[in-house]
């Protein structure tokens, strides 16, 4: 089962501590991007949390539909403007199953490695492909593990240094896992969170897929539509149901 860590201080402070992913540079190409392969149908997103894609794209006409493990990130979502009309079920984005269907599922901001084995994240796909029409899609974005910056012999990477925010990554490599260690300081408060990942690279979850009876249609280095290279360090990556 998916954990759930999105409780208290976490669903309280989480659209503060994830004030650059609302920037429009960055929510504008990712809200595009989903409603141009939802086509005019409905959407599914796996872990909406506090409806940062989910409520702008909504506004832009595409009917959303969630599912999402914290109760408490609903809640969040429903205290805004137009939450309370994003239909909502609470349960585990690896084996909920709701009573219809979509033209598009989508899992956005790492969240798929918030399920720890390799039998979870499969399973995901599984439920992803249950879901969709035939000819729909699974859009998964994900960060690309940074192995090759560490030294040997390291297994601790730092991400973010800032008069703000303390961030660092440590790795297990033999279970594929990483814990992302963050620190904010701000003037009336610190807040710390850790948060636990099975980290999968992209070929991995392309066989994931294929398990699911889905195929590869397109993978990106972002939601901008650059080219995905060897040197990405993040991939938006589309799944098509035949």
């Amino acid at each position: 089962m998916a954990q759930n860590a999105f409780v208290g201080d976490v669903a309280r402070y989480y659209d503060a501590t994830a004030e650059q992913h609302f920037a429009p540079e960055v929510l504008g190409p990712t809200v595009e991007f989903l409603a141009d392969l939802a086509g005019g149908g409905k959407a599914l997103e796996f872990a909406i949390g506090t409806g940062r894609v989910a409520l702008p794209l909504r506004a832009r006409g595409v009917d959303v539909h969630g599912i999402e493990i914290s109760e408490e990130m609903a809640a969040q979502l429903r205290a805004k403007p137009g939450g309370a009309g994003v239909p909502v079920t609470i349960g585990d984005m690896a084996s909920t199953r709701l009573d219809e269907s979509f033209a598009l599922v989508y899992l956005v901001f790492n969240t798929i490695s918030n399920l720890l084995t390799q039998a979870e994240q499969v399973a995901c796909f599984r439920s992803a492909a249950a879901h969709l029409d035939r000819a729909g899609c699974f859009v998964v974005e994900l960060q690309i593990p940074q192995l090759r910056r560490m030294p040997p012999g390291e297994s601790t990477y730092p991400f973010s240094v800032t008069d703000e925010h303390l961030g660092f990554d440590t790795y297990e490599f033999a279970e594929q896992r990483l814990t992302s260690h963050h620190y904010w300081i701000g003037d009336d408060h610190a807040h710390r969170f850790d948060s636990h990942h099975r980290y999968a690279w992209p070929a991995e979850l392309d066989l994931m897929a294929e398990l699911a009876g889905m195929r590869l249609r397109e993978r990106w280095a972002d939601w901008a539509r650059s080219p995905f290279t060897g040197e990405s360090h993040d991939h938006v990556s589309v799944w098509e149901k035949p």
